[in-house]
């Protein structure tokens, strides 16, 4: 359903409590017309040190998200976006499937996932089989996001992992760290250099490297607002955030 101000969508957001990137993000990049409406996903900001630290995150996570989807169903979206990513990359290329079918049935609308939106970005390009990924993550979900790409026939040259040290301290990373990994990651050997975690703000980063490097560089928010965008059938060409929005 639309209105006055959401004339040609309404967005229903997840994100977690702790996320303070993803919807300035996702505003930047609204076409007009469009609105986004956040609900989040209760979770403490508890110190994050290890896999099983880690792992306890995403169980905090799961605990919440079906209600956060029951909550912005309320405003009536067209269609649901999840803002986070970690879960969406879990068990692979068939947990990514599984959890969108569930989310899916649950909001009664179409969902767009990060997971699902990365590998959309990557085949919008074409010619990519060797990537480099940068995430905020420790070990144990550097994993499975291995395990997702690899389940997409990707071949996940290098990976850093920024091993965060809680999930509200994701979005204190400076650009220039970002900048310094997306540099660290590339090379001959590398077709794309992908950046997962949604409070990792490298939107406006990644449209410039991609520029001096002359290769695709994808932020996850800006492939997940992209395939949403694109989803519902708008076709705006959004500049800043590179050849994504403005090409494909």
């Amino acid at each position: 359903m639309t209105d006055s101000l959401g004339y040609r969508m309404k967005f229903g957001v997840i994100a977690p409590s702790t996320n303070t990137s993803v919807q300035p993000e996702y505003d930047a990049m609204r076409p007009l017309g469009v609105t986004n409406h956040f609900a989040r996903i209760h979770i403490p900001d508890n110190p994050v040190h290890s896999d099983a630290d880690f792992e306890q995150l995403l169980t905090d996570i799961r605990a919440e998200l079906m209600q956060a989807v029951d909550r912005v169903a309320t405003c009536e979206p067209g269609a649901l976006i999840m803002g986070m990513s970690a879960e969406t990359f879990w068990d692979g290329l068939e947990g990514s499937v599984e959890l969108e079918k569930r989310v899916s049935a649950r909001a009664g609308v179409p969902v767009a996932m990060g997971s699902d939106a990365c590998r959309a970005a990557l085949d919008a390009y074409g010619g990519i089989k060797r990537i480099a990924v940068v995430t905020p993550y420790m070990p144990v979900g550097d994993e499975q996001v291995r395990r997702f790409f690899g389940d997409c026939g990707y071949d996940v040259v290098r990976l850093i992992g920024l091993k965060c040290q809680s999930p509200q301290l994701i979005a204190h990373v400076d650009e220039r760290i970002l900048r310094d990994c997306i540099i660290d990651l590339n090379g001959p050997d590398v077709d794309a250099i992908v950046q997962v975690g949604t409070n990792l703000a490298c939107a406006r980063l990644a449209g410039i490297a991609e520029f001096w490097l002359d290769k695709p560089v994808i932020a996850i928010n800006t492939a997940t607002y992209w395939w949403a965008l694109r989803q519902a059938g708008i076709p705006d060409r959004v500049p800043g955030f590179g050849r994504l929005l403005l090409e494909h």
